[in-house]
This record gives structure tokens, sequence and C-alpha cells, in this order.
């Protein structure tokens, strides 16, 4: 069975029309905040896929994406993504 992509557009700095693909969302308990972690399927340097992170309100009828500001909120979802990875290395080792 084939998941569903999720994917958005978004307008970058040069005015370039990129679409984006969900990896995840969620809700934080500890900030009340909702996040959206994404990727434009670009590759940095080190061979690694680009990942985003933003903050968004669910509620809303046009999803505006807002920055995240403080290194508390950086730090769940690095830890939220290190346990995706490890995640999937040990699904991969099986």
């Amino acid at each position: 069975m084939k998941e569903e992509t999720m994917t958005f557009k978004v307008i970058n700095d040069e005015g370039q029309e990129i679409e984006c693909e969900v990896l995840f969302t969620f809700e934080s308990d500890e900030t009340k905040k909702n996040y959206i972690v994404y990727t434009d399927n670009t590759i940095d340097e080190e061979g690694n896929t680009k990942v985003y992170a933003s903050i968004y309100n669910p509620d809303q009828d046009e999803t505006k994406l807002l920055p995240i500001e403080t290194e508390k909120e950086w730090k769940i979802i690095e830890t939220i993504l290190e346990e995706l990875q490890n995640e999937t290395a040990k699904n991969t080792e099986e």
C-alpha cells in the first residue's frame, strides 16, 4: 500500500516556486505550538537531504509558516529527528 505524500509549495528568496514534501507534523506539549518538518529534497555538500522546520497553525485555512526562534524549540525538533533516524536505521538492519 502506497503512503500518501503531502506536499505544498513555497516561494523562495529568489521568487521561485518550490515544492516541499511534509515529513511530519507534531504538537509540542512543552511549547503548546504546532510544528511542521519538511524537505525540498535538495542535498547538502555532505550528501544529506536538507530538512526544514517551521511553526504553523493547523486551524488556519491558509497555512503560514513561522520561523522557529528559540534554542529550546530546535532541541525538541532535533530530538525527534534523531529518534526517527535511529528507528529507521534499526528497521533497516532487521
